[in-house]
């Protein structure tokens, strides 16, 4: 085909030339442009979701935590969730899948973790009989690539290796915990990491179909809150996830607003990147309790280890009643009370004579405000400005709609 030439006119326009000479080195077959057609959309295949909306066939997922919060625990019984097929934290589970754990944990440790979330849940041996498979890295080496003297090289062997166990074993899902124990490149290198993940990961997944979820570590920030931009090492690692779940500790303010005494035991999962699926716009909020495996033994004391359960953020108005309500509206009419917590007549204090709480424990406070905010967008309650005694105009909350008490209340 001949070569089509442009030429300029006067005012910036182009016009077609005549047909010039076909290039001396024409490489245009080495890429195909290939016409799409058009195709009924109900003939697509949906995609294939094993769990939630995290872990899905031939794609990478990436979790990314701070040390300590209990990403291990949380792997540990999502991967029980596929395995027996029981929604155990309360997501979908798609399809009953064989899954393999790999952790940086010794062997004997990860039989605690395991078997304590076994008893927990009361999983019977039956269920997951055949389809949990699970490794050490400290048992056997998992390496993907090397890198020497600035190259990096995909170990080719082991990857065919790994292809054929996921294949002999009809595994549907990999969690690598944590994926920095799987390579010795560097982490800070983007190019390196998007390597392992193009030229490893990517085509074991592609020919075998598996779920790959690659728990990762967080930067030090000191605080801050976990999102994609904090995971540790090069950004190429989560722009190859098509999910992406951030792990974070409960604050001291979510804390107290929740009422709970030992926050420590609390974390929460929130999308940092779902390119396939709707981004969650509330947390999930994981609770660890500890389980008691009763192995004591004349020596030493039983282990207790921390399972991950689902948790609910509880609601400020649970156990409150009609006549709760009426106790708070007669006090507040009974007095004059400030809007604003900083008063000293605050109207909190009305509602912790009322009920018999502890308005200066930061938690009751934390409480009494949604209260508070619940009964104002119901008009129970409402705030009119009038003059306090220096007669500046501030908000005072009143009585709003009085509560009508039933017989059976």
């Amino acid at each position: 085909m001949a070569k089509m030439n442009f030429k300029s006119e006067p005012g910036g326009k182009f016009k077609e030339a005549a047909p010039g000479p076909e290039p001396a080195n024409d490489n245009s077959a080495l890429i195909t442009a290939t016409e799409w057609q058009w195709i009924d959309p109900k003939t697509i295949l949906p995609r294939q979701w094993i769990y939630g909306r995290h872990y899905i066939r031939k794609y990478v997922s990436v979790t990314v935590s701070p040390g300590g919060l209990g990403k291990t625990a949380k792997a540990i019984v999502e991967a029980l969730s596929m395995v027996t097929g029981r929604e155990l934290l309360g997501e979908k589970v798609h399809e009953r899948a064989r899954v393999w754990l790999l952790n940086e944990d010794p062997r004997e440790e990860l039989d605690r973790r395991i078997a304590a979330a076994c008893k927990y849940y009361e999983i019977r041996p039956s269920e997951i009989a055949g389809r949990l498979f699970v490794n050490s890295f400290r048992d056997q080496e998992f390496i993907t690539a090397k890198q020497t003297k600035g190259e990096t090289v995909i170990v080719a062997p082991f990857r065919d290796g790994l292809e054929a166990e996921i294949r002999r074993k009809g595994i549907d899902v990999m969690i690598v915990d944590p994926f920095v124990s799987t390579h010795s490149v560097v982490e800070n290198d983007n190019m390196a990491i998007d390597l392992v993940i193009k030229q490893f990961w990517a085509p074991v997944i592609e020919k075998t179909g598996i779920a790959a979820e690659l728990i990762h570590h967080s930067k030090k920030l000191g605080g801050n809150e976990v999102n994609a931009e904090s995971a540790r090492s090069a950004g190429s690692l989560i722009g190859a996830a098509r999910s992406a779940i951030a792990l974070n500790g409960m604050t001291v303010d979510e804390a107290n607003k929740a009422n709970v005494e030992s926050r420590h035991d609390h974390f929460r999962a929130t999308d940092a990147k779902a390119n396939m699926a709707p981004k969650s716009e509330q947390s999930r909020w994981y609770k660890i309790e500890s389980v008691d495996l009763a192995n004591a033994t004349v020596e030493r004391p039983a282990d207790h280890v921390g399972v991950v359960t689902s948790w609910r953020w509880p609601d400020a108005m649970q156990g409150m009643t009609i006549g709760d309500l009426l106790s708070v509206q007669k006090i507040v009419n009974a007095g004059s009370w400030k809007d604003s917590s900083q008063a000293t007549n605050w109207v909190g204090r009305a509602v912790a004579e009322a009920l018999g709480l502890d308005v200066d424990e930061d938690r009751t406070k934390e409480r009494i405000k949604q209260m508070l905010k619940r009964w104002k967008d119901s008009g129970a309650l409402k705030v009119e400005t009038k003059e306090d005694e220096n007669r500046k105009k501030r908000p005072f909350v009143v009585v709003g709609e009085w509560a009508i008490q039933s017989e059976d209340d």
